[in-house]
Parts: C-alpha cells; sequence; structure tokens
C-alpha cells in the first residue's frame, strides 16, 4: 500500500498548497521536494540555488499563484526557468518577465552573451533589457486585467540597490509577493555581505511589519520570502 501511494504522489500535478484561507504559508513539502529533485535539478542544477531555496521558490509559485512573475539579476536564467517549470508542472497560469542590465552596462554583474540561455528559446517567457524594477513597474502599468505579482530580487546584493528595489515594490505595488536572494545574516566578522538582510530589515520596520517572513536559515546563500499579512 505504502509503494501505491508513493507512486501516486510522484506523478500527482495537483497543487500541493494546504488549507489556502489560513493566515500561514502552507505547502505539501512532499510534493513540492519530490518536484524538485526530479525536475528542477534536471534542468537548472544545484547552483546557485541549493535545494532549500529551490522548494522554497516553488513552493511560492504554487501557493500564492502570481498571474505576473517579475525576475533580474540572475544571469543565464535560473531562476526564470524555477519558476516557468513550477508553473507548468502544477498547471498555473502566470505570466513571467526576466530583466537582465542593457548589454552596454559595465556592471559587474552583466552576464554577456549568457544572458538568459536557459530560457531564451522559450517563448511564453519575455526577456527585457533595462533597470529591473523601473522596467517591471512600467510593465504593471499596462495589465489591465487582474495582477497579482511576484518579485524575485537578485541583483548585485548591495544593501543600496536592495533597499531601493525593496522600498519601491512595498510602495508601489503593496499587493505584491516578494522574494530576495542571497540574504543570509553572519556576524560582521565573517567578511559576508549582509547588505540584503540590513534592507529588508529596515524596509520591513517601515512597513510597520505588514508583512510576514519566511527564510532559509540552512546555510548560505540564503533566501527570504516576503507577503502581506
Amino acid at each position: 500500500m505504502l509503494k501505491k501511494i508513493i507512486k501516486i504522489l510522484k506523478n500527482d500535478h495537483s497543487n500541493p498548497s494546504k488549507n489556502i484561507r489560513s493566515t500561514e504559508f502552507e505547502v505539501d513539502n512532499w510534493r513540492i521536494s519530490n518536484f524538485v529533485i526530479k525536475k528542477l535539478l534536471i534542468k537548472v542544477g544545484y547552483h546557485p540555488f541549493p535545494l532549500s531555496e529551490l522548494s522554497l521558490m516553488s513552493a511560492s509559485v504554487c501557493y500564492f499563484k502570481p498571474t505576473h512573475i517579475f525576475e533580474w539579476g540572475t544571469h543565464i536564467g535560473k531562476s526564470a526557468r524555477i519558476f516557468y517549470e513550477t508553473a507548468k508542472y502544477f498547471n498555473i497560469n502566470t505570466e513571467i518577465h526576466s530583466i537582465d542590465l542593457p548589454d552596454e552596462s559595465p556592471h559587474a554583474e552583466h552576464p554577456g552573451d549568457s544572458r538568459g540561455k536557459l530560457i531564451r528559446h522559450i517563448e511564453s517567457i519575455k526577456l527585457h533589457q533595462g533597470d529591473g524594477v523601473d522596467t517591471s513597474l512600467s510593465i504593471i502599468k499596462n495589465i489591465n486585467s487582474e495582477c497579482k505579482p511576484l518579485f524575485f530580487i537578485d541583483g548585485d546584493h548591495s544593501y543600496e540597490s536592495v533597499k531601493r528595489e525593496l522600498s519601491t515594490i512595498i510602495k508601489n505595488v503593496p499587493n505584491a509577493t516578494i522574494i530576495l536572494h542571497d540574504t543570509f545574516y553572519q556576524s560582521e566578522d565573517s567578511n559576508y555581505n549582509i547588505g540584503p538582510w540590513k534592507a529588508i530589515n529596515e524596509a520591513l520596520e517601515e512597513t510597520e511589519n505588514k508583512y510576514k517572513k519566511i527564510t532559509t536559515n540552512t546555510g548560505l546563500p540564503g533566501m527570504t520570502l516576503l507577503y502581506r499579512k
């Protein structure tokens, strides 16, 4: 009987969200973990997103069912591919926009010729060049249908840029779900960049803690999910 149940679950593409009316973030971890291991690791590997972060990204799509996803700073398109494969596998209708810097940008994080390598052959994913948050807000202004966006912030991880992007989203798109990468906190003695961690905490204080926060605390690089209470 147990083998039969496991077989059913492995082939179950139904949405793993649980008790959607609850104020808590609940997703069937069995289905998400099985999906991550079976599908995502084959498509994108585990770098720069460990299993816990892959699971959080997939679970967020399943639970919040965003109508639109905006992501930037992910070089060859790994995060966009993760969101695409998740939505496809669990039959979630969402529109994905992946944004990177213009070709002439001298930024050290510029992906160059590798831009969108994992997604540029997928017609349903819209590729853009420009400032991540500004381009996203420009697109949102022209959406006439319901918009429940999910933002994925994974830029240069500096305090200044993360604080600006996060505060701008909170101010202009209050119903947004937000995921931020590279948010693991270590002491200053470690010389690890705590800019994203600091930016998140300051932004939440300015909103009077109207957001719930879920973090992966299993090690570097770390990921944080923010959503309205």
